[in-house]
């Protein structure tokens, strides 16, 4: 299903130019962008993506992952094939990779936003997540999908690598109410040589989506020898403790797939001490995300610990109306 997409402007002859995204793609009559999803056909963009979902499934809310923002929750999550980054140690490189999908023959159902919509709403989960790929480059489709979500009582969610413009976001921002963005590194070369992208867009969506009101978590995958310096992992903490100390920050551990099966898997001594280095910045809230451990959520007052997890189950919660039960202390997030 083609349909124009949004977030372009016609230029020079049938030249286009995307700002969907911050690579900013200037595409000729008959081309693709970097996504390989938006085509100029005669000085029109179409994207390809537009209902044409590769996955859908039920997650808790906790697998996004989002721990502060309706702990205990299910959410509705869907994907499209494409993504505009191409990271070696990708996690989906099956459907986020439009050449690798073409490769296994995945073939997408055609689902309109309605019926996503009134599946997510019917399946009881309280979120529609815009994941598994990248969200950016359906954006046209999950703009509808959450228009109408949000007419439901249904709560949006982007899982993202925050490469989106400032114009995306702003666009999607009455509809969207959380997000996790993935902060991949705090190292220039990293991005460029390992994700074909650059720094610095990432982090202004990040700063962006916090002025304006939506709900932000940051995932940083540790790569081992990669990503993982004690130097690094202190300016992203700085970074993000800068913003708002409030801001949750999830620590995952490498394993090795795709392109990068020859690395081995985080340390957890380096694991550990990311974690260390998250709380002496001053974050109120680091979490070892896919480890077994470290995913409880502690009172940064009195440290009590208030939300305990198993996997990506909530198997203790005893937040009462939003405060530390022990000093009542407001503790940060939504629907706590």
């Amino acid at each position: 299903m083609q349909k124009e997409a949004r977030l372009y402007e016609k230029v020079e002859g049938s030249r286009v130019s995307c700002f969907l995204c911050n690579h900013y793609c200037k595409i000729d009559d008959g081309k693709f962008g970097i996504c390989r999803v938006r085509e100029n056909k005669g000085g029109t963009l179409y994207t390809h993506s537009y209902g044409q979902l590769i996955s859908q499934n039920i997650d808790p809310i906790e697998k996004k992952p989002l721990y502060h923002f309706l702990p205990g929750s299910s959410s509705f999550s869907i994907a499209t094939v494409g993504c505009n980054f191409q990271c070696g140690f990708c996690q989906n490189w099956q459907i986020s990779q439009v050449g690798e999908a073409r490769k296994l023959r995945l073939r997408p159902h055609v689902v309109e936003p309605s019926e996503v919509v009134h599946t997510a709403k019917s399946s009881g989960a309280a979120s529609i997540s815009y994941t598994y790929t990248e969200p950016t480059i359906f954006f046209e489709y999950a703009y509808d999908i959450a228009q109408l979500a949000k007419g439901e009582g249904l709560y949006n969610v982007f899982v993202t690598n925050g490469f989106m413009t400032e114009e995306a976001i702003r666009m999607i921002q009455p509809y969207l109410d959380a997000a996790n963005v993935d902060l991949k590194s705090f190292n220039e070369d990293y991005y460029r040589k390992t994700c074909r992208a650059k720094l610095a867009p990432v982090l202004k969506s990040i700063e962006v989506m916090k002025t304006l009101n939506i709900w932000v978590e940051v995932t940083t995958l540790l790569v081992t020898g990669l990503n993982d310096s004690e130097d690094e992992l202190k300016r992203i903490a700085g970074f993000i403790a800068g913003i708002d100390p409030a801001m949750p920050w999830h620590i995952s551990r490498f394993y090795p797939q795709y392109q990068m099966e020859d690395l081995e898997p985080t340390p957890p001594r380096v694991l550990n001490r990311a974690y260390e280095i998250g709380k002496e910045a001053g974050l109120r809230y680091v979490y070892l995300g896919n480890v077994g451990a470290g995913n409880t959520t502690f009172c940064y007052k009195c440290n009590q610990a208030l939300i305990e997890r198993r996997g990506f189950s909530v198997s203790r919660h005893q937040i009462k109306n939003g405060k530390c039960p022990s000093c009542n202390s407001p503790i940060d997030g939504v629907g706590l």
